[in-house]
């Protein structure tokens, strides 16, 4: 049967589970130190103090100052191979699916406009090994160092 498949298959996963968490953050703490130097230009990722997540992804919100716009490191990366995705969140208003649903604002929304302007992300999978990461970082400072 499929969900007895599907529980089997679930199983062996959580048996990997330490493993996944201990890659992803490891992973997420190579870009951040990897990016710490361009802070001038990007806001990185924290922790909330007291937590320690199993980062599922690496998320950078570019400065409004920054010389470039999300479109420019966006194409770069994904013309270097490297996988980006804009999260989706942000201002939820904005977004088509939500046009019709009533709905109440308390105060500025002023960030949420910020992520889903210039927010992008890429990705932390456990299967990316330390070569794969390597590159990544390295196609993150070519261009910062060389397209701004």
């Amino acid at each position: 049967k499929p969900t007895e498949i599907q529980a089997a298959i679930g199983i062996a996963q959580l048996k990997k589970l330490n493993g996944f968490v201990e890659a992803r953050r490891r992973n997420h703490a190579f870009l951040l130190q990897c990016l710490e130097p361009y802070q001038d230009k990007i806001i990185l990722p924290k922790a909330t103090e007291g937590s320690n997540p199993s980062w599922f992804a690496f998320m950078i919100i570019i400065k409004e100052n920054a010389g470039f716009e999300r479109k420019k490191l966006v194409e770069y990366l994904e013309n270097n191979k490297v996988q980006t995705r804009m999260l989706f969140c942000g201002n939820l208003l904005r977004q088509p699916a939500y046009s019709k649903i009533q709905y109440r604002v308390i105060g500025e929304l002023t960030n949420t406009d910020i992520i889903m302007k210039n927010g992008v992300f890429v990705g932390v999978y456990p299967g990316l090994n330390e070569e794969r990461m390597s590159y990544i970082a390295q196609v993150f400072r070519k261009f910062f160092d060389n397209e701004v």
